[in-house]
């Protein structure tokens, strides 16, 4: 394509940067649970938060505020991003070892996550909370809705995820 000026100020004008620079990107996912692998300058945070990934989850995936959401219910989110992005590593050091299994699978090739509502964020005291929520996933062409009430704790400046209650979950299609 090199050498079509007309051809490349489309493409470079479609793209916001030289298209010839696109061509020579590593493609997307490059590693799975991999902070490097994000699609494009500002996508979406799949926390469906409407924020930028930088600016929601991305900041306690990694960087400086790494591991430190300031409250359970961002760490719910950040922890259904992780799940979405793979970052296994994330996920276990955001649950409490008193609780973490010995090994974090990543998600089954093919998983899709759909979606994430947040139903309920409840604090019980200044080191415990609550979130119910409701995650979507489709997989091997089925619908599934996981509709947990997950309980968090605060330690040593850091929010933890414990465990939770899964409430009837029914199959979508």
């Amino acid at each position: 394509m090199a050498g079509i000026p007309l051809l490349d100020f489309v493409l470079d004008s479609a793209f916001g940067f030289p298209f010839q620079t696109f061509l020579s990107m590593p493609r997307w996912p490059l590693k799975r649970g991999s902070l490097t692998t994000m699609p494009t300058k500002n996508p979406a945070c799949p926390c469906g938060s409407a924020h930028a990934y930088a600016a929601c989850c991305g900041r306690w995936h990694g960087g400086p505020s790494h591991l430190r959401a300031p409250d359970a219910h961002a760490l719910m989110r950040s922890r259904y991003s992780a799940f979405v992005l793979d970052l296994t590593d994330y996920l276990r050091d955001t649950w409490h070892p008193s609780t973490r299994p010995a090994d974090i699978e990543p998600s089954p090739p093919g998983l899709k996550w759909l979606g994430l509502t947040v139903k309920r964020h409840e604090i019980q005291d200044a080191t415990h909370a609550t979130v119910e929520f409701v995650a979507r996933t489709r997989w091997q062409g089925r619908g599934e809705r996981l509709h947990e009430t997950s309980r968090f704790v605060l330690e040593e400046d850091r929010w933890f995820y414990v465990d939770g209650d899964i409430h009837d979950c029914h199959p979508t299609r």
